[in-house]
């Protein structure tokens, strides 16, 4: 019996230790770019791996609550990241108060999916939603503006 936990425990640090490579390998590449420090027309390939492991480690500097099980998946020029997230804890992660009634209509976690396509040139993405989904129900228009003002700007005050 002892032999299995050990057997278990060894399994899970190996893991363990590959998610947290898989990160730093994305961090080193992602910081090459940033720097760029890639020739004209040169590709840096990112496994969905690497950026899985990526937003696991980032994702709690910036919302250390209100955020749980990240995932990404690529397509051609095309993006799907989903989670279950918190409304009411991210901005209580950002330090902003919420008024009682929007604190009673936003708290518990929903599953979201955000759905976007890509494009890159000359150093630079500009990622484009394409389609916002929260508990299954597609949120487009006002509403969407207004989560994207409410949530996600605050946290990342320098998206445009």
């Amino acid at each position: 019996m002892a032999v299995g936990c050990v057997r278990i425990a060894l399994l899970l640090l190996a893991g363990s230790a590959s998610w947290r490579t898989d990160s730093e390998h994305a961090a080193r590449k992602l910081a090459y770019i940033a720097n760029g420090r890639l020739r004209d027309g040169a590709v840096m390939e990112i496994s969905v791996q690497e950026l899985n492991a990526y937003a696991r480690s980032r994702i709690p500097h910036f919302a250390p609550e209100g955020v749980r099980q990240p995932n990404l998946e690529l397509g051609s020029g095309t993006a799907a990241a989903s989670a279950l997230i918190d409304f009411l804890k991210l901005r209580h992660a950002a330090g902003i108060e919420t008024n009682w009634i929007l604190a009673r209509l936003i708290e518990g976690e929903r599953p979201v999916k955000v759905t976007a396509h890509i494009q890159s040139a000359n150093g630079k993405a500009t990622v484009y939603v394409d389609r916002v989904e929260v508990s299954g129900i597609s949120v487009s228009g006002a509403p969407l503006d207004t989560l994207i003002q409410t949530f996600f700007l605050p946290v990342f005050p320098e998206a445009k």
